[in-house]
Order: structure tokens, then C-alpha cells, then sequence
């Protein structure tokens, strides 16, 4: 079992829920979150007073997956969320230690589906 995070950008969304869709990955978790890397932010002028914005809007993804889909999953989020420009995003794959559906108590790969 790994966990999928994935930082992309926000107007990439509906491309990357439907690379995921297509690759029959429907269980995420989506988050809007503030970050910043090698972009470094922007400045910008309001009313005449300069404003440094070093933090950037992005979508976090988070999915819960089985050793067969790993592979599938990512594809999809970088086929979705590819521009080939700094800030596209990152996607971090992780161990997952253990998962437990709580409606009907059952752990593992059965609780991940």
C-alpha cells in the first residue's frame, strides 16, 4: 500500500480528476494549499504599495493506493498536470503503514479498495 501526494496547479484540476478517472483511480482527497519552490513567488503593486506574494495557490492530492496502481495513478496525475513549465508541481509517493475503513472495521488492501 503507498499513499500518493501530489502538488499541482490549481487550474489543472479538472485535467488531472480526469487522467485519474480514466485510469479508474476515483478515491482522493483534495486540498487547496498555499506553497512555494523554485517559482519563488511574484510581486505585485496595489494602490501604489508594493506586495512581495511568496506563497502560491496549488491543489494537494492525496491517494490511497494498492502496489498495482501505483504506477497507473501517477501517470495519470502527470499526464493531467503536465505544462512543462517550473511549478507543474511534485508528486511524493510514500509507505503506507496501515489503513483501516471504519465503517466496516476491515484493514489493509480490502480497507483501500
Amino acid at each position: 500500500m503507498k499513499l500518493i501526494i501530489a502538488m499541482i496547479q490549481p487550474h489543472k484540476l479538472p485535467d488531472v480528476k480526469k487522467a485519474l478517472f480514466d485510469a479508474e483511480i476515483h478515491k482522493m482527497t483534495v486540498t487547496n494549499v498555499l506553497g512555494c519552490g523554485q517559482q519563488k513567488g511574484f510581486k505585485e503593486t496595489y494602490r501604489g504599495i508594493v506586495h512581495e506574494v511568496n506563497l502560491l495557490k496549488k491543489v494537494r492530492f492525496e491517494i490511497a493506493v494498492n502496489a498495482e496502481f501505483v504506477e497507473p495513478t501517477i501517470q495519470a496525475i502527470v499526464k493531467g498536470a503536465r505544462m512543462d513549465q517550473i511549478g507543474d508541481g511534485k508528486i511524493f509517493v510514500l509507505n503506507l503503514e496501515r489503513c483501516v475503513r471504519i465503517r466496516t472495521g476491515e484493514e489493509g488492501s480490502d480497507a483501500i479498495g
